[in-house]
């Protein structure tokens, strides 16, 4: 055996291993649908549902393996003939209002909704009643006859003594 060759095969066993690891890290392929009409519905649906790994992400921008799979089944039921709303109603069932960019309007949604208003009227009250105090002068403390008589002699120059 030549040791001549030993690095040029550590460096192509290292690069196969590399590539190995490579693609067994990456997401599976996505079932991309011929019909580009059923496509285009598929990511209309997707931008509406948030991604449950990311939550910051809509299923349609997100490439985390769950929202793979969740587009994937918005693919196999719109593929199946359930319509747009079928769908977001499937999926709201199975994983909460949680899972949609705009949740309904209703009781158990109703801080999610009003919360930001909420903050920005009690934000408002707090600032207007500490600007309010701020520019209110105290009231200036009543004099006896005999400290007035002083302070107006003082004021014309009259008796500097006490």
């Amino acid at each position: 055996m030549k040791y001549s060759n030993l690095p040029w095969r550590r460096t192509l066993a290292a690069l196969a291993l590399a590539c190995g690891l490579a693609g067994a890290s990456a997401a599976p392929a996505v079932d991309i649908a011929t019909d580009s009409a059923l496509e285009a519905r598929v990511i209309a649906v997707s931008a509406e549902l948030r991604c449950l790994v990311c939550q910051n992400q809509s299923l349609a921008d997100s490439h985390a393996d769950l929202a793979v799979d969740l587009k994937n089944q918005v693919r196999e039921q719109l593929r199946a003939g359930r319509s747009e709303a079928d769908v977001v109603a499937y999926m709201t069932d199975r994983y909460g209002d949680f899972v949609r960019y705009r949740p309904p309007f209703k009781a158990s949604t109703l801080l999610l909704w009003l919360g930001p208003a909420l903050l920005a009227l009690i934000g408002g009250v707090m600032l207007w009643r500490k600007l309010g105090r701020a520019h209110a002068s105290p009231a200036a403390p009543a004099l006896s006859p005999e400290d007035a008589a002083r302070a107006e002699a003082l004021l014309q120059g009259g008796d500097k003594g006490g």
